[in-house]
């Protein structure tokens, strides 16, 4: 052991921490602990590499097999796209440790990215990852999270998935950190898997306009972040308004039922609600932003509500529910201030007793699950004597957040199978609406898709 100057105070006496401290350091037991800590260090990187070439050799056999089956085609398209006038164009990209690769792709047309499996093949991509992006366009947001460079680009990634599914609602940094994070041969497979039924989704939507019209009913065409945003500016504003989220269920109700129908078309927010929805726009070429569902926008309106102080009132769903709502909420936004809640079981007689409740509570929003059309219908004749500035029905969700429901994991609503995921849990409830309920739907669609193609 080196010679070792021990610290003294005023007194002269020996420094007992320091003591120890260095006992610690450089006793035998020490020592064993230092060389434990670097061997672990050490076996660490050895797996981390070996998992790497793992990786490595699977992209290569996958990527070496893709390129020998797809080269009729490859070749096909290559013929199509000259003769169009475009080519093979090589495009500048970030990779792994932020060197920079060319990226093949064809200039237009199906398939466009196929010859991308040539970089993954070189080993410039693997077959998941992030997104691989231009050196230009690297934004403060990129520097930061600078980590999606540790692995090598995807030809397929988690943003194009849930892009595809229209639930991309945070950004696609985030996305990438999550992989980066998360990442695992398994999950690398699940996002392979995911993006066979992503891909018949059609591609994910960035411009589209700000109202359509899906069956008759208008719908607001806004992102998740559009949306509360909207109604964060009505919760502050003098006039009351309406809020409904509309689904494929929602749709045929409304084909049949003329005062829901009415209700819609005066609501001053209509949202779109789930995949039917998407294909539906894109059906009829009026394409849906993005999937604005209750049960998603719900803890993005609580952050919001929280930061103002504004308050909220719960009515709905069985008696006990919304108890654990409010205890979830409390434990989730502490400073979210809950006016008052009410389980959606009264009689008729009560109603003035339950309007007066939440008058007399201030919220400055007022959620409602009753089912739908009932809590819309509900809400349309009761809204002015609420008092709220914001009331919107939401079916299910009190029983999604209170726990009393599991919501559907991420990966089956990345492949836009939620309603599958419900009607498993409710088979005799659920069947009609999903299974015949959904054909419905779509006979619907086509034929308004037809009669609009008659009509030019």
């Amino acid at each position: 052991m080196p010679a070792t100057k021990t610290n003294r105070d005023a007194d002269g006496r020996v420094d007992v921490a320091l003591l120890d401290q260095l006992e610690k350091r450089f006793s035998p037991g020490g020592i064993r602990r230092r060389r434990f800590r670097l061997y672990r260090s050490a076996l660490w990187l050895v797996w981390v590499n070996l998992l790497g070439g793992a990786k490595r050799f699977f992209d290569l056999a996958v990527s070496s097999a893709l390129l020998l089956v797809l080269s009729p085609l490859l070749l096909l398209l290559s013929i199509q796209n000259r003769a169009k006038g475009g080519s093979l164009i090589r495009s500048p990209r970030l990779g792994r440790w932020g060197c920079v690769f060319d990226e093949y792709s064809f200039s237009s047309g199906i398939g466009r990215s196929l010859p991308s499996l040539v970089n993954v093949w070189r080993g410039d991509m693997s077959l998941v990852g992030p997104r691989a992006i231009a050196p230009g366009a690297v934004s403060a947001e990129e520097r930061l999270a600078w980590k999606r460079f540790n692995t090598r680009p995807g030809f397929l990634c988690l943003w194009w998935i849930r892009s595809r599914t229209n639930i991309a609602y945070g950004t696609e940094v985030g996305s990438d950190v999550e992989y980066v994070d998360t990442q695992s041969f398994r999950g690398d497979l699940g996002i392979a898997l995911r993006a066979i039924p992503a891909s018949l989704y059609g591609e994910g939507v960035a411009v589209a306009p700000d109202h359509v019209k899906l069956l008759g009913i208008s719908i607001n065409n806004l992102t998740m972040d559009e949306a509360v945003e909207e109604l964060m500016a009505k919760a502050r504003g003098a006039a009351p308004s309406q809020v409904c989220f509309v689904n494929a269920d929602c749709a045929n109700l409304a084909w049949s039922n003329p005062g829901y129908r009415r209700v819609l078309s005066s609501a001053s927010v209509v949202l779109a609600d789930g995949i039917g929805m998407k294909l539906a726009g894109r059906l009829l070429n009026q394409n849906i932003r993005q999937n604005v569902n209750g049960t998603d926008l719900f803890p993005r309106l609580c952050k919001a509500l929280e930061a103002e102080r504004m308050g909220i009132y719960l009515l709905g769903s069985k008696p006990g529910v919304t108890d654990d709502l409010v205890r979830w909420m409390n434990e989730q936004y502490p400073d979210l201030p809950v006016r008052g809640h009410r389980h959606g079981y009264f009689s008729p007689q009560e109603g003035p007793e339950v309007i007066a409740e939440i008058q007399g509570s201030r919220a400055e929003v007022l959620l409602v699950a009753f089912g739908a059309p009932k809590q819309d219908l509900w809400i349309a004749e009761h809204l002015q004597e609420t008092g709220a500035k914001v009331a919107m029905g939401v079916g299910a969700l009190f029983d999604f957040y209170s726990g009393r429901f599991p919501r559907a994991p991420n990966w089956v609503r990345e492949i836009g199978m939620e309603w599958f995921f419900r009607f498993t849990r409710e088979p005799r409830r659920m069947w009609k609406r999903y299974f015949v309920g959904n054909a419905v739907f779509l006979s619907r669609v086509v034929r308004e898709r037809l009669g609009s193609a008659h009509a030019l």
